[in-house]
């Protein structure tokens, strides 16, 4: 079994900024990918940003915003979010592409999501 578990959403103003943490744990041989999407109210699940090896792929509406890092070690992304607006309203959820044994197959993997709420 693998587990994604989010953290460190919360309220902040508008311009603020906050830093949530996925942790993956569990039954894990390799990790090829990991990265956040959000939902909004309404709206379909977005991607945010996904990292894998040395590509990292960002949302056009939050680039220059929010940065993603990896701690592979530790099985650990984060999402640094800054210059937050009201749009960017939404639960967090952390995703992750991972192998379990060294013959299986990649997998794709979903934390249970962490609200993120911007105040105007």
């Amino acid at each position: 079994q693998v587990q994604l578990v989010e953290s460190g959403g919360g309220l902040v103003q508008t311009g603020g900024s906050l830093r949530l943490s996925c942790a993956a744990s569990g039954s894990i041989f390799s990790i090829n990918a990991m990265g956040w999407y959000r939902q909004a109210p309404g709206k379909q699940r977005e991607l945010v940003v996904v990292a894998s090896g040395s590509s990292t792929n960002y949302a056009d509406s939050v680039k220059g915003r929010f940065t993603i890092s990896r701690d592979n070690a530790k099985n650990m992304a984060y999402l640094q979010m800054n210059s937050l607006k009201p749009e960017d309203t939404a639960v967090y959820y952390c995703y992750a592409k991972i192998k379990q044994t060294l013959y299986s197959y990649m997998n794709d993997y979903w934390g249970r999501g962490t609200q993120v709420t911007v105040s105007s």
